[in-house]
C-alpha cells in the first residue's frame, strides 16, 4: 500500500516539474527505499509537499466576507448550512486537508529509515511539519478541534476503517500539536537560505512568524472569550521571538510599500512566499492570476474584480495620520483622495488618478458617469479598482502570464502581530513602536510628538482598535481582513445590519458637455476637476439584503458527509445535534 502510494506521488511529481534534474526521468520506476535514500528524490518529495500546500493569491467567499470588496455570499445572507464549509474532507485525496496531511505523515515516518544525514533529515522533516501545522491550523480555525492524525493510516478492510475513525481532539490539543510541529521547524531550519534556487523555502523565522500568527488567533476573543492573560503572553513571546529571528537574518520592512510585491528574490519583507513564474518550455508555467483578474478588464484580459468599497476608501487615515473623522484631520469628502495616507493611492485606484499601468506611467483612470452611464468600456461597480500588487510594467498582452509572487506573510504582519500581542499584556509602548515604524515607512507625517497621527496615551481597548485599523489598511486585499473580523468576533458590531457602498462620481452635464470635458480632462488638475465638474453620490451595493452574519459561523459545522463517514465525530456546538465544544 505505501509503496504504491510513493509510486503515485512520484508520478504526480513528474507532472509538476519541480526539479530540472527529474524532468527527464521516469520516476514511476523508483520505490520508497530509493526515495528515502537519495537526497534529490527526498527533496523532490518535499517540493511536492510545497506544491500541494503553499497558499495562493486570495480568492473565494471569504475574501468577499469583508468590508473591503463587494460580492454576494451566503455568509452575509445568513443562509449557511451544515454542508457549506466542506474543507474537512471525507476521503484521502491530494486536494483535501487530510489527503495532504497523509502525504506529509508518510514522509515524516519513512525518511528516518533512510541513510541521509540526520541533519539533512531534520531539515526536510521540519519543512514537512511546517505544512502539517498549516493544514491543521486551516482546520482548527474553521471548526475548532479536529482529529489529529500523526501517522499514515491504512485504508483497506473494515478493521482499518474502524481504526481510522478517530474522534475530534480538543481545540487545545489541536493547537498544542500545531505549536509542537512549528517548534521543530524553528529549531531545525536555517534562518535564511543561501542558494538563490531555495528562494521561498521555509526558514526558522517563517516557522516562528506562523507560530506567532497562530497563537495570536488562540489569544483572540474567538478562542479566548475570557481574555486569559496566559494566552496573550504566549502570543507575545512567540511574536517577539519571530521578529528577533527574522531581523537577525536580514528580514525587515521593504523600503517601498507599493514596490515590495515586485521584488521576486531576496525581498526582505517576504517571510513566507509562494513563487510563481511565467516561463514556458522545460519548466511548467505557473501564473498567479491576481493581476489579470483584478486590473480593469479593458487594460488586460481579466474582469476588474476585487473592487474596493467606499467603506475601505474611508478607512485610510490622512497623511497626518488622523482618521478622516478626527478633529483637525483636514478631510474634505469632495476631495476624498487629497492628503491621504500614501498607502491609499498605492492600494486604491480612483477616478482621475494617474496610474502607472501597462508600462504607461502617465495613464489616467476615469470612472465617472455621464447621465448615469459609465465612460469606461466596462464599469467598476464601486467606482474604484484595487491597484495593490498590479505590476505597472506588464504590457496588455502579458497580463495573463503574470508571475508575481504571493507573499502570505510579510514582515509587516509580524510587526502587527507583535503589537497586538503586546497590547494584550498591556505593553502598550511596544505596540506604539511597531505602529509608528509601519506608519513611518508608509510616508505618514511624524507630527510634533513623533506618533505619526496615533493618539497619545491610548488605553488597552483603544490600542486594540488602532491595531485593527492599521491591519485593515496595511494588509488590505491580502486575505487577512476576514480572519481578523472573525477571530475578534466583530462581524456583528462592524457589519451586521449594514450594506456596503460604492461611490458614483457624476459629471455635471449642465455645466459642461461630456465631449468638452473629455477634451480637457487630461490636462486639468484633479482638484479642479472634482470641485468644478463632479458630484459625488454614495450608492448601496448590497441591494438584496443587509449583512446578517450569525454567531454560529465563528465555528462551522462539520459537513454531514464527514459524520456519516466517521461515526465517532461529534457535531460542533451551535449546529443541529451539536455536542462538541470548540472552546475546550
Amino acid at each position: 500500500m505505501r509503496s504504491c502510494y510513493i509510486t503515485l506521488f512520484m508520478s504526480m511529481l513528474v507532472l509538476t516539474g519541480c526539479e530540472n534534474v527529474l524532468d527527464k526521468t521516469d520516476l514511476t520506476a523508483f520505490n520508497e527505499e530509493q526515495v528515502f535514500n537519495d537526497s534529490l528524490l527526498a527533496r523532490a518529495y518535499i517540493d511536492y509537499v510545497y506544491d500541494q500546500n503553499l497558499p495562493t493569491w486570495p480568492t473565494g467567499d471569504f475574501l468577499k466576507c469583508t468590508d473591503e470588496i463587494m460580492g454576494e455570499t451566503r455568509f452575509f445572507e445568513g443562509t449557511v448550512q451544515t454542508n457549506t464549509v466542506t474543507d474537512f474532507g471525507t476521503a484521502v485525496a491530494p486536494n483535501n486537508n487530510y489527503g495532504k496531511i497523509r502525504s506529509i505523515n508518510q514522509f515524516v515516518l519513512k525518511l528516518p529509515t533512510g541513510s541521509l544525514s540526520k541533519r539533512y533529515q531534520k531539515e526536510l522533516i521540519a519543512q514537512a511539519l511546517f505544512f502539517r501545522a498549516h493544514r491543521y491550523f486551516e482546520l482548527v480555525r474553521l471548526y475548532g478541534g479536529v482529529p489529529l492524525v500523526l501517522e499514515p493510516l491504512d485504508g483497506i478492510g473494515d478493521l482499518a476503517k474502524d481504526e481510522a475513525a478517530l474522534p475530534r481532539n480538543t481545540t487545545t490539543e489541536t493547537f498544542r500539536q500545531i505549536v509542537q510541529d512549528l517548534d521543530f521547524g524553528i529549531a531545525n531550519l536555517p534562518g535564511s537560505w543561501t542558494n538563490s534556487s531555495d528562494w521561498g523555502r521555509i526558514t526558522s523565522g517563517a516557522a516562528a512568524g506562523y507560530k506567532g500568527r497562530i497563537l495570536l488567533t488562540l489569544a483572540s476573543p474567538q478562542f479566548n472569550p475570557e481574555d486569559e492573560t496566559g494566552k496573550w503572553q504566549a502570543a507575545y513571546e512567540a511574536n517577539k521571538q519571530a521578529l528577533e529571528l527574522l531581523s537577525a537574518n536580514g528580514f525587515k520592512l521593504n523600503n517601498s510599500f507599493s514596490a515590495l510585491w515586485f521584488q521576486e528574490t531576496n525581498n526582505p519583507e517576504a517571510v513566507w512566499v509562494t513563487g510563481y513564474n511565467n516561463k514556458t518550455g522545460d519548466q511548467i508555467q505557473k501564473n498567479q492570476g491576481w493581476d489579470n483578474s483584478t486590473r480593469p478588464s479593458y487594460l488586460g484580459t481579466g474582469g476588474g474584480s476585487n473592487q474596493p468599497t467606499w467603506e475601505l476608501v474611508q478607512a485610510f487615515p490622512m497623511k497626518n495620520g488622523k482618521s478622516i473623522s478626527a478633529p483637525g484631520s483636514g478631510y474634505d469628502e469632495k476631495l476624498f483622495f487629497k492628503n491621504r495616507d500614501p498607502r491609499f493611492e498605492q492600494t486604491i485606484a480612483f477616478n482621475g488618478t494617474t496610474w502607472h499601468i501597462n508600462a504607461n506611467p502617465s495613464y489616467r483612470l476615469w470612472t465617472y458617469l455621464v447621465d448615469n452611464k459609465t465612460v469606461e468600456q466596462k464599469a467598476t461597480s464601486t467606482g474604484f479598482y484595487c491597484r495593490k500588487a498590479i505590476d505597472p510594467q506588464l504590457a496588455t498582452g502579458a497580463v495573463t502570464n503574470s508571475g508575481g509572487d504571493w507573499i502570505e506573510m510579510r514582515y509587516a504582519e509580524v510587526m502587527l502581530n507583535l503589537a497586538e500581542a503586546a497590547c494584550g499584556i498591556n505593553r502598550l509602548e511596544e505596540a506604539y513602536l511597531q505602529l509608528t515604524a509601519l506608519r513611518k515607512r508608509a510616508g505618514i507625517l511624524p507630527g510634533p510628538d513623533n506618533l505619526y497621527g496615533l493618539e497619545p496615551n491610548m488605553s488597552r481597548s483603544q490600542m486594540f482598535e488602532a491595531i485593527m485599523l492599521e491591519r485593515q489598511v496595511e494588509l488590505a486585499f491580502e486575505g487577512k481582513r476576514f480572519w481578523d473580523l472573525r477571530r475578534w468576533k466583530k462581524f456583528e458590531t462592524v457589519l451586521n445590519g449594514k450594506r456596503r457602498t460604492g461611490l458614483d462620481i457624476k459629471l455635471k452635464t449642465g455645466k459642461i458637455s461630456a465631449s468638452a470635458f473629455a477634451a480637457i480632462r487630461e490636462s486639468i488638475p484633479l482638484d479642479s476637476a472634482y470641485l468644478n465638474y463632479f458630484d459625488l453620490a454614495p450608492r448601496v451595493l448590497d441591494t438584496k439584503y443587509a449583512i446578517n452574519w450569525l454567531p454560529e459561523y465563528y465555528f462551522f459545522a462539520l459537513p454531514p458527509a464527514a459524520l456519516v463517514n466517521n461515526s465517532k465525530l461529534l457535531q460542533t456546538n451551535g449546529w443541529p445535534a451539536g455536542q462538541f465544544d470548540p472552546l475546550k
